[in-house]
């Protein structure tokens, strides 16, 4: 029995050995760093050894991008930039020969002693082939974050209020109290709209922008409700 045992065990290392070692959430973390300080680097050799021949990356860019063009993207950094970016809140699973990773970036950068920061969320799909684990598709995203606020005119506000109609039944009422100025559809709460430039506004966490449109003579006819490029216009009644 004790024969047979041995046995058992020893083919079983040698399948082992011939699949190449387990991975952990830790070795995961440990590899994705060095891929990302690779990339403030200019440094291609680490997506050379981790990335797949034939991995998909999809970026926060909207970008669809092979081995090949995820490569011709890695370049040295411009004169006068500095950046670094740093993994946080890794989550895996890791089953048999595949493992995801899932985690937050935070990026920084100095661009001619100027400051930028912004947020990412990546999940990875590595894969145990021939030994090796290797990502062979990864997708980012990016956080949405409020633009600056811009300087208040407390005189245009006078031009703003009224009601627009986005069809009969559907409107939203423009109002102001002070420096501030609200929004607000029927049943609904108001909603403050944060001056960014001109007549252009935005509300806390929402990502897009309100725009207050105004005629040829200059006066204000419609609030604009622009996502991601596309405008729905509420015309103004009264």
């Amino acid at each position: 029995m004790k024969f047979f045992v041995a046995i058992a065990v020893l083919a079983a290392a040698g399948c082992n050995a011939g699949r190449g070692e387990p991975i952990t959430q830790a070795e995961l973390v440990r590899r994705t760093q060095e891929i990302l300080d690779a990339v403030t680097a200019g440094d291609r050799r680490p997506f050379e050894r981790y990335i797949a021949e034939d991995a998909l990356d999809h970026d926060e860019k909207g970008r669809s991008m092979d081995k090949k063009a995820l490569l011709a993207d890695i370049t040295p950094p411009p004169p006068h930039w500095s950046g670094s970016l740093k993994l946080s809140h890794p989550d895996s699973r890791i089953i048999g020969d595949t493992a995801i990773l899932s985690y937050d970036l935070e990026e920084t950068e100095s661009i001619s002693g100027q400051a930028m920061q912004a947020r990412y969320h990546t999940t990875d799909t590595w894969l145990r082939r021939g030994g090796k684990w290797q990502i062979v598709a990864e997708q980012s995203l990016r956080y949405y974050a409020d633009p600056a606020v811009g300087r208040t005119d407390v005189t245009r506000y006078g031009e703003y209020a009224g009601t627009y109609e986005l069809e009969p039944g559907k409107t939203r009422e423009v109002s102001s109290l002070g420096e501030s100025l609200f929004m607000q559809r029927i049943g609904k709460d108001k909603e403050f709209l944060f001056t960014e430039a001109g007549d252009v506004y935005f509300r806390k966490d929402v990502e897009g922008r309100i725009l207050f449109r105004r005629d040829a003579r200059g006066k204000v006819d419609a609030l604009i409700d622009r996502r991601n490029n596309e405008d729905i216009v509420w015309r103004k009644i009264h």
